[in-house]
Protein backbone atom coordinates (compact mmCIF):
# COMPACT_ATOMS: atom_id res chain seq x y z
CA UNK A 1 0.00 0.00 0.00
CA UNK A 2 3.06 8.49 -0.65
CA UNK A 3 4.64 11.27 0.33
CA UNK A 4 4.00 13.38 -2.54
CA UNK A 5 0.62 12.34 -3.40
CA UNK A 6 0.59 15.64 -1.93
CA UNK A 7 1.19 16.69 -5.40
CA UNK A 8 -1.78 14.69 -6.30
CA UNK A 9 -3.48 17.98 -5.64
CA UNK A 10 -0.97 19.93 -7.69
CA UNK A 11 -1.11 20.46 -11.43
CA UNK A 12 0.49 17.79 -13.55
CA UNK A 13 4.09 18.59 -14.30
CA UNK A 14 5.75 18.79 -17.65
CA UNK A 15 6.53 15.08 -17.30
CA UNK A 16 2.87 14.18 -17.70
CA UNK A 17 0.57 13.77 -20.66
CA UNK A 18 -2.64 15.75 -20.40
CA UNK A 19 -4.94 13.83 -22.71
CA UNK A 20 -3.91 10.17 -22.41
CA UNK A 21 -2.57 7.68 -19.93
CA UNK A 22 1.23 7.10 -19.95
CA UNK A 23 0.87 3.33 -20.03
CA UNK A 24 4.55 2.42 -19.93
CA UNK A 25 5.18 4.56 -16.86
CA UNK A 26 2.09 3.37 -15.02
CA UNK A 27 2.73 -0.28 -15.83
CA UNK A 28 6.19 0.06 -14.30
CA UNK A 29 4.47 1.03 -11.05
CA UNK A 30 2.06 -1.88 -11.52
CA UNK A 31 5.06 -4.18 -11.89
CA UNK A 32 6.41 -2.90 -8.56
CA UNK A 33 3.09 -3.86 -6.97
CA UNK A 34 3.24 -7.24 -8.66
CA UNK A 35 6.68 -7.88 -7.13
CA UNK A 36 5.37 -6.79 -3.71
CA UNK A 37 2.49 -9.26 -3.82
CA UNK A 38 4.68 -12.02 -5.27
CA UNK A 39 7.31 -11.56 -2.57
CA UNK A 40 4.71 -11.46 0.19
CA UNK A 41 2.62 -14.47 -0.78
CA UNK A 42 5.01 -16.92 -2.46
CA UNK A 43 5.76 -18.74 0.82
CA UNK A 44 2.09 -19.72 1.04
CA UNK A 45 2.28 -21.64 -2.23
CA UNK A 46 5.73 -23.04 -1.54
CA UNK A 47 5.20 -23.90 2.12
CA UNK A 48 6.09 -27.62 1.99
CA UNK A 49 9.20 -27.06 -0.14
CA UNK A 50 10.50 -24.24 2.06
CA UNK A 51 9.77 -26.28 5.18
CA UNK A 52 11.82 -29.19 3.84
CA UNK A 53 14.59 -26.94 2.55
CA UNK A 54 15.13 -25.14 5.85
CA UNK A 55 14.39 -28.18 8.00
CA UNK A 56 11.57 -26.51 9.95
CA UNK A 57 7.88 -27.16 10.52
CA UNK A 58 5.23 -25.74 8.23
CA UNK A 59 3.94 -23.64 11.14
CA UNK A 60 7.34 -21.95 11.45
CA UNK A 61 7.52 -21.56 7.68
CA UNK A 62 4.22 -19.70 7.79
CA UNK A 63 5.91 -17.03 9.88
CA UNK A 64 7.81 -15.94 6.77
CA UNK A 65 4.54 -14.32 5.69
CA UNK A 66 3.98 -12.90 9.16
CA UNK A 67 7.41 -11.22 9.23
CA UNK A 68 6.84 -9.66 5.82
CA UNK A 69 3.49 -8.23 6.97
CA UNK A 70 5.08 -7.03 10.22
CA UNK A 71 7.79 -5.18 8.30
CA UNK A 72 5.19 -3.45 6.13
CA UNK A 73 3.02 -2.51 9.08
CA UNK A 74 5.80 -1.12 11.26
CA UNK A 75 7.68 0.72 8.52
CA UNK A 76 5.01 2.42 6.43
CA UNK A 77 4.20 5.44 8.60
CA UNK A 78 7.66 6.29 10.01
CA UNK A 79 9.61 5.69 6.79
CA UNK A 80 7.20 7.47 4.48
CA UNK A 81 7.00 10.38 6.91
CA UNK A 82 10.80 10.54 7.14
CA UNK A 83 11.35 10.38 3.38
CA UNK A 84 8.57 12.65 2.12
CA UNK A 85 11.19 15.22 1.13
CA UNK A 86 13.08 12.71 -1.05
CA UNK A 87 12.75 12.67 -4.80
CA UNK A 88 10.20 10.05 -5.75
CA UNK A 89 12.19 7.98 -8.24
CA UNK A 90 15.14 7.75 -5.90
CA UNK A 91 12.91 6.33 -3.17
CA UNK A 92 11.24 3.86 -5.54
CA UNK A 93 14.62 2.65 -6.83
CA UNK A 94 15.89 2.14 -3.29
CA UNK A 95 12.84 0.00 -2.51
CA UNK A 96 13.39 -2.11 -5.61
CA UNK A 97 17.04 -2.53 -4.65
CA UNK A 98 15.93 -3.76 -1.21
CA UNK A 99 13.68 -6.34 -2.90
CA UNK A 100 16.59 -7.42 -5.08
CA UNK A 101 18.95 -7.85 -2.12
CA UNK A 102 16.62 -9.53 0.34
CA UNK A 103 14.88 -11.85 -2.11
CA UNK A 104 18.36 -12.95 -3.16
CA UNK A 105 19.26 -13.57 0.48
CA UNK A 106 16.03 -15.57 0.89
CA UNK A 107 16.93 -17.67 -2.15
CA UNK A 108 20.36 -18.67 -0.80
CA UNK A 109 19.92 -18.53 2.99
CA UNK A 110 20.52 -21.84 4.80
CA UNK A 111 19.39 -20.36 8.12
CA UNK A 112 15.82 -19.80 9.32
CA UNK A 113 16.60 -16.68 11.39
CA UNK A 114 18.46 -15.07 8.49
CA UNK A 115 15.52 -15.87 6.21
CA UNK A 116 13.10 -14.31 8.70
CA UNK A 117 15.23 -11.14 8.80
CA UNK A 118 15.31 -11.00 5.01
CA UNK A 119 11.53 -11.34 4.90
CA UNK A 120 11.10 -8.53 7.44
CA UNK A 121 13.21 -6.09 5.44
CA UNK A 122 11.49 -7.08 2.20
CA UNK A 123 8.23 -6.23 3.98
CA UNK A 124 9.65 -2.84 4.96
CA UNK A 125 10.27 -2.12 1.29
CA UNK A 126 6.80 -3.34 0.37
CA UNK A 127 5.18 -0.99 2.87
CA UNK A 128 6.97 1.99 1.36
CA UNK A 129 6.15 0.98 -2.23
CA UNK A 130 2.45 0.70 -1.43
CA UNK A 131 2.60 4.03 0.35
CA UNK A 132 4.09 5.98 -2.55
CA UNK A 133 2.42 4.29 -5.54
CA UNK A 134 -0.84 6.24 -5.44
CA UNK A 135 0.83 9.65 -5.31
CA UNK A 136 3.36 8.72 -7.97
CA UNK A 137 0.70 7.52 -10.39
CA UNK A 138 -1.54 10.53 -9.83
CA UNK A 139 1.32 12.97 -10.49
CA UNK A 140 1.96 11.49 -13.92
CA UNK A 141 -1.37 12.52 -15.39
CA UNK A 142 -3.82 15.36 -15.75
CA UNK A 143 -6.29 15.85 -12.92
CA UNK A 144 -9.11 14.35 -14.98
CA UNK A 145 -7.25 11.02 -15.30
CA UNK A 146 -5.92 10.53 -11.77
CA UNK A 147 -8.36 7.84 -10.72
CA UNK A 148 -7.84 5.88 -13.93
CA UNK A 149 -4.06 6.19 -13.60
CA UNK A 150 -4.22 4.80 -10.08
CA UNK A 151 -6.34 1.87 -11.26
CA UNK A 152 -3.66 0.98 -13.83
CA UNK A 153 -0.88 1.30 -11.26
CA UNK A 154 -2.80 -0.94 -8.83
CA UNK A 155 -3.44 -3.75 -11.33
CA UNK A 156 -0.21 -5.46 -10.27
CA UNK A 157 -1.76 -6.54 -6.96
CA UNK A 158 -4.65 -8.67 -8.27
CA UNK A 159 -2.50 -9.96 -11.13
CA UNK A 160 0.11 -11.02 -8.60
CA UNK A 161 -2.50 -13.05 -6.75
CA UNK A 162 -4.18 -14.33 -9.90
CA UNK A 163 -1.11 -15.27 -11.94
CA UNK A 164 2.12 -14.70 -10.07
CA UNK A 165 1.59 -16.91 -7.05
CA UNK A 166 0.02 -19.89 -8.90
CA UNK A 167 2.70 -19.78 -11.60
CA UNK A 168 5.45 -19.37 -9.00
CA UNK A 169 4.08 -22.31 -7.05
CA UNK A 170 3.85 -24.45 -10.19
CA UNK A 171 7.38 -23.59 -11.31
CA UNK A 172 8.69 -24.16 -7.80
CA UNK A 173 7.58 -27.76 -8.03
CA UNK A 174 10.06 -28.27 -10.88
CA UNK A 175 13.01 -25.97 -10.20
CA UNK A 176 12.78 -25.55 -6.42
CA UNK A 177 11.63 -22.71 -4.22
CA UNK A 178 15.05 -21.04 -4.05
CA UNK A 179 15.17 -20.44 -7.79
CA UNK A 180 11.67 -18.98 -7.68
CA UNK A 181 12.87 -16.31 -5.24
CA UNK A 182 15.91 -15.87 -7.49
CA UNK A 183 13.58 -15.18 -10.42
CA UNK A 184 11.77 -12.61 -8.28
CA UNK A 185 15.13 -10.91 -7.67
CA UNK A 186 15.75 -10.90 -11.42
CA UNK A 187 12.37 -9.25 -11.98
CA UNK A 188 13.38 -6.55 -9.48
CA UNK A 189 16.62 -5.96 -11.37
CA UNK A 190 14.81 -5.66 -14.70
CA UNK A 191 12.30 -3.27 -13.17
CA UNK A 192 15.10 -1.05 -11.87
CA UNK A 193 16.25 -0.54 -15.47
CA UNK A 194 12.66 0.01 -16.60
CA UNK A 195 12.14 2.70 -13.95
CA UNK A 196 15.42 4.41 -14.84
CA UNK A 197 14.45 4.49 -18.51
CA UNK A 198 10.72 5.23 -18.45
CA UNK A 199 9.46 6.56 -15.13
CA UNK A 200 9.65 10.34 -14.55
CA UNK A 201 11.12 11.80 -11.40
CA UNK A 202 9.30 14.22 -9.10
CA UNK A 203 10.53 16.30 -6.17
CA UNK A 204 9.56 15.44 -2.61
CA UNK A 205 7.32 17.61 -0.50
CA UNK A 206 8.72 21.02 0.44
CA UNK A 207 9.54 21.28 4.14
CA UNK A 208 7.23 24.24 4.69
CA UNK A 209 4.26 22.21 3.41
CA UNK A 210 4.81 19.15 5.62
CA UNK A 211 2.17 18.81 8.29
CA UNK A 212 2.96 16.85 11.46
CA UNK A 213 1.62 13.30 11.42
CA UNK A 214 -1.08 14.07 13.98
CA UNK A 215 -2.33 17.03 11.96
CA UNK A 216 -2.62 14.89 8.83
CA UNK A 217 -4.69 12.34 10.74
CA UNK A 218 -7.12 15.08 11.80
CA UNK A 219 -7.60 16.57 8.34
CA UNK A 220 -11.30 16.46 7.33
CA UNK A 221 -12.19 13.13 5.76
CA UNK A 222 -9.00 11.24 6.65
CA UNK A 223 -10.40 9.36 9.63
CA UNK A 224 -13.59 8.47 7.78
CA UNK A 225 -11.66 6.84 4.95
CA UNK A 226 -9.33 5.02 7.34
CA UNK A 227 -12.25 3.59 9.33
CA UNK A 228 -13.82 2.34 6.10
CA UNK A 229 -10.45 0.76 5.20
CA UNK A 230 -10.40 -1.15 8.48
CA UNK A 231 -14.02 -2.38 8.33
CA UNK A 232 -13.94 -3.24 4.60
CA UNK A 233 -10.60 -5.05 4.60
CA UNK A 234 -11.41 -6.78 7.89
CA UNK A 235 -14.69 -8.06 6.41
CA UNK A 236 -12.84 -9.36 3.36
CA UNK A 237 -10.09 -11.10 5.29
CA UNK A 238 -12.30 -12.70 7.92
CA UNK A 239 -13.95 -14.63 5.08
CA UNK A 240 -11.04 -14.96 2.64
CA UNK A 241 -8.61 -16.32 5.26
CA UNK A 242 -11.06 -19.09 6.16
CA UNK A 243 -12.53 -19.65 2.71
CA UNK A 244 -11.46 -23.32 2.70
CA UNK A 245 -13.56 -24.41 5.71
CA UNK A 246 -16.44 -22.22 4.49
CA UNK A 247 -16.44 -23.88 1.07
CA UNK A 248 -16.10 -27.30 2.71
CA UNK A 249 -19.34 -26.68 4.59
CA UNK A 250 -20.92 -25.72 1.27
CA UNK A 251 -19.75 -29.04 -0.22
CA UNK A 252 -17.16 -27.36 -2.47
CA UNK A 253 -13.93 -28.40 -0.80
CA UNK A 254 -12.74 -30.00 -4.03
CA UNK A 255 -13.23 -26.79 -6.04
CA UNK A 256 -11.29 -24.30 -3.92
CA UNK A 257 -8.69 -23.71 -6.64
CA UNK A 258 -11.35 -23.00 -9.27
CA UNK A 259 -13.32 -20.72 -6.95
CA UNK A 260 -10.24 -18.70 -6.01
CA UNK A 261 -9.36 -18.40 -9.69
CA UNK A 262 -12.85 -17.08 -10.42
CA UNK A 263 -12.49 -14.64 -7.53
CA UNK A 264 -9.19 -13.42 -8.99
CA UNK A 265 -10.64 -12.97 -12.48
CA UNK A 266 -13.60 -11.06 -11.05
CA UNK A 267 -11.23 -8.85 -9.04
CA UNK A 268 -9.29 -7.89 -12.17
CA UNK A 269 -12.55 -7.08 -13.97
CA UNK A 270 -13.66 -5.09 -10.94
CA UNK A 271 -10.55 -2.92 -10.85
CA UNK A 272 -10.91 -2.29 -14.60
CA UNK A 273 -14.52 -1.19 -14.15
CA UNK A 274 -13.59 1.08 -11.25
CA UNK A 275 -10.76 2.59 -13.27
CA UNK A 276 -13.09 3.51 -16.09
CA UNK A 277 -15.55 5.37 -13.86
CA UNK A 278 -13.74 6.52 -10.72
CA UNK A 279 -12.82 10.02 -11.89
CA UNK A 280 -16.52 10.94 -11.95
CA UNK A 281 -18.23 8.51 -9.57
CA UNK A 282 -15.96 7.88 -6.57
CA UNK A 283 -18.69 8.14 -3.94
CA UNK A 284 -21.30 6.10 -5.78
CA UNK A 285 -18.79 3.42 -6.75
CA UNK A 286 -17.72 3.04 -3.11
CA UNK A 287 -21.33 2.68 -1.97
CA UNK A 288 -22.09 0.29 -4.83
CA UNK A 289 -19.02 -1.86 -4.04
CA UNK A 290 -19.81 -2.12 -0.35
CA UNK A 291 -23.46 -2.88 -1.09
CA UNK A 292 -22.52 -5.55 -3.64
CA UNK A 293 -20.18 -7.25 -1.16
CA UNK A 294 -22.92 -7.07 1.50
CA UNK A 295 -25.39 -8.68 -0.92
CA UNK A 296 -22.88 -11.45 -1.63
CA UNK A 297 -22.47 -12.12 2.09
CA UNK A 298 -26.25 -12.34 2.55
CA UNK A 299 -26.53 -14.82 -0.34
CA UNK A 300 -23.71 -16.92 1.10
CA UNK A 301 -25.37 -16.88 4.50
CA UNK A 302 -28.82 -17.89 3.28
CA UNK A 303 -27.88 -20.32 0.50
CA UNK A 304 -24.74 -21.89 1.98
CA UNK A 305 -25.72 -25.34 0.68
CA UNK A 306 -26.40 -24.30 -2.92
CA UNK A 307 -23.24 -24.39 -5.00
CA UNK A 308 -24.58 -22.26 -7.88
CA UNK A 309 -25.41 -19.41 -5.50
CA UNK A 310 -22.00 -19.72 -3.84
CA UNK A 311 -20.25 -19.44 -7.20
CA UNK A 312 -22.30 -16.36 -8.08
CA UNK A 313 -21.64 -14.82 -4.65
CA UNK A 314 -17.87 -15.36 -4.93
CA UNK A 315 -17.80 -13.66 -8.34
CA UNK A 316 -19.88 -10.75 -7.00
CA UNK A 317 -17.53 -10.49 -4.02
CA UNK A 318 -14.51 -10.35 -6.35
CA UNK A 319 -16.11 -7.75 -8.63
CA UNK A 320 -16.92 -5.46 -5.73
CA UNK A 321 -13.68 -5.90 -3.79
CA UNK A 322 -11.24 -5.78 -6.71
CA UNK A 323 -11.34 -1.99 -6.93
CA UNK A 324 -11.39 -1.36 -3.17
CA UNK A 325 -7.73 -0.32 -3.04
CA UNK A 326 -8.17 2.16 -5.89
CA UNK A 327 -11.32 3.66 -4.38
CA UNK A 328 -9.86 4.01 -0.90
CA UNK A 329 -6.50 5.39 -2.02
CA UNK A 330 -8.20 7.91 -4.30
CA UNK A 331 -10.56 9.05 -1.54
CA UNK A 332 -7.66 9.44 0.87
CA UNK A 333 -5.51 11.31 -1.64
CA UNK A 334 -8.33 13.73 -2.38
CA UNK A 335 -8.88 14.37 1.33
CA UNK A 336 -5.19 14.76 2.19
CA UNK A 337 -4.15 17.01 -0.70
CA UNK A 338 -0.47 17.90 -0.36
CA UNK A 339 0.00 15.49 2.55
CA UNK A 340 -1.40 12.49 0.76
CA UNK A 341 1.77 10.39 0.94
CA UNK A 342 1.69 10.41 4.73
CA UNK A 343 -2.04 9.66 4.65
CA UNK A 344 -1.36 6.72 2.32
CA UNK A 345 1.14 5.34 4.84
CA UNK A 346 -1.70 5.28 7.38
CA UNK A 347 -3.81 3.38 4.86
CA UNK A 348 -1.03 0.82 4.37
CA UNK A 349 -0.76 0.33 8.13
CA UNK A 350 -4.53 0.07 8.60
CA UNK A 351 -4.82 -2.34 5.66
CA UNK A 352 -2.13 -4.66 7.04
CA UNK A 353 -3.60 -4.53 10.53
CA UNK A 354 -6.99 -5.50 9.08
CA UNK A 355 -5.37 -8.43 7.27
CA UNK A 356 -3.83 -9.67 10.51
CA UNK A 357 -7.02 -8.94 12.42
CA UNK A 358 -9.03 -10.96 9.92
CA UNK A 359 -6.98 -14.02 10.68
CA UNK A 360 -7.17 -13.55 14.45
CA UNK A 361 -10.86 -12.62 14.65
CA UNK A 362 -11.80 -15.29 12.13
CA UNK A 363 -9.97 -17.90 14.17
CA UNK A 364 -11.86 -16.91 17.31
CA UNK A 365 -15.17 -16.91 15.46
CA UNK A 366 -14.40 -20.31 13.96
CA UNK A 367 -14.05 -21.78 17.45
CA UNK A 368 -17.09 -19.99 18.90
CA UNK A 369 -19.83 -19.13 16.39
CA UNK A 370 -18.86 -21.63 13.70
CA UNK A 371 -18.10 -21.12 10.01
CA UNK A 372 -21.75 -20.87 8.97
CA UNK A 373 -22.05 -17.51 10.76
CA UNK A 374 -19.12 -15.88 8.98
CA UNK A 375 -21.27 -14.23 6.27
CA UNK A 376 -23.33 -12.46 8.93
CA UNK A 377 -20.23 -11.16 10.70
CA UNK A 378 -18.98 -9.91 7.32
CA UNK A 379 -22.34 -8.23 6.72
CA UNK A 380 -22.15 -6.42 10.06
CA UNK A 381 -18.67 -5.06 9.29
CA UNK A 382 -19.79 -3.91 5.85
CA UNK A 383 -22.82 -2.12 7.29
CA UNK A 384 -20.47 -0.13 9.54
CA UNK A 385 -18.39 0.77 6.47
CA UNK A 386 -21.53 1.79 4.55
CA UNK A 387 -22.74 3.94 7.44
CA UNK A 388 -19.43 5.82 7.60
CA UNK A 389 -19.33 6.25 3.81
CA UNK A 390 -22.88 7.57 3.78
CA UNK A 391 -22.06 10.14 6.45
CA UNK A 392 -18.87 11.28 4.70
CA UNK A 393 -20.53 13.21 1.91
CA UNK A 394 -18.62 16.48 2.39
CA UNK A 395 -15.23 15.03 3.32
CA UNK A 396 -13.78 11.62 2.63
CA UNK A 397 -16.12 10.14 0.04
CA UNK A 398 -17.20 13.16 -1.95
CA UNK A 399 -18.76 13.22 -5.36
CA UNK A 400 -15.90 13.72 -7.85
CA UNK A 401 -16.03 16.86 -9.98
CA UNK A 402 -13.45 17.07 -12.76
Amino acid sequence: MNQNIASAAQPASNNTTSDRLPWGKLLALAMAGFICILTETLPAGLLPQISDGLGISEALTGQLITLYALGSTLAAIPLITATRGWRRRRLLLMCLLVFLVFNTITSVSPNYILTLAARFFAGVSGGVVWGITAGYARRMVHESLRGRALAVAMIGSPLGLLLGVPIGTYIGGYIGWRLVFGITSLLSLLLIFWVLKAVPDFPGQAAKKRLPLRNVFFLPGIRSVLFVVVFWVLAHNVLYTYIAPFLAQAGLSGRIDLILFLFGIASVVGIWMIGMLIDHWLRMLTIFSLTGFAAASVLMGIFIGQSEVIYFSIVLWGLTFGGAGTLLQTALAEAAGENADVAQSMLVTGWNMAIGGGGIIGGILLETLGISNFPWVVLLLLLFALLITGRSKEHGFRAMKR
